[in-house]
């Protein structure tokens, strides 16, 4: 295995730790907060694996929890915003095969749309009110990355998903059922 590998793979494992955790807290921003850190290592670990799609809409996603932080004084919640970022979305699904050089084949026509699935699911989870709506949208979300990141042949990443999956529902659970 090659270094820039191995660096690779041990910054996706940090990653995966923020990204576990982060479904956890009540408060919302607290998952935003851990989000962003999480994003952040993702998108370098991606690029460091030569996965842009992943590495780039992480850099998006990074971005995206950052204006969610502040999102009454920046009204991140409209549809406006939401648009915005579906439109950037997009927009690295495109230059993927344009200008990134994928090869437009169907199967890779449907694995680099993955990481465009999870990053709009989990935004629609940060435009609704509380901490049970974004764990919801993470039951969309995680599958669609744990897919990508199998076929990325990124450890750590898939690791994440599986184990964000457990944190979800462990989430959901402490949290958001109804209680007797």
């Amino acid at each position: 295995m090659e270094p820039i590998e191995i660096v690779a793979q041990a910054v996706g494992i940090v990653a995966m730790l923020f990204n576990i955790l982060s479904y956890q807290p009540k408060n919302k921003n607290t998952i935003l907060a851990m989000q962003l850190c999480g994003g952040t290592l993702f998108a370098a670990h991606y690029l460091l694996l030569g996965a842009p799609v992943g590495g780039l809409i992480n850099i998006i996603c990074v971005i995206r929890a950052i204006l969610f932080l502040f999102r009454d004084k920046l009204k991140t919640d409209c549809i406006g915003w939401f648009a915005v970022f579906f439109a950037f979305y997009i927009g690295i699904y495109i230059l993927n095969f344009t200008v990134l050089g994928v090869a437009p084949t169907p199967v890779n026509f449907f694995v680099e749309l993955l990481p465009v699935v999870g990053a709009t699911a989990l935004h629609i989870g940060f435009c609704l009110k509380n901490a049970g709506d974004v764990r919801k949208c993470g039951l969309v979300s995680s599958p669609a990355w744990l897919t990508y990141n199998i076929v990325a042949g990124s450890w750590g990443a898939t690791a994440c998903e599986v184990l964000t999956l457990g944190s979800i529902f462990i989430g959901m659970f402490r949290h958001d059922r109804k209680q007797k």
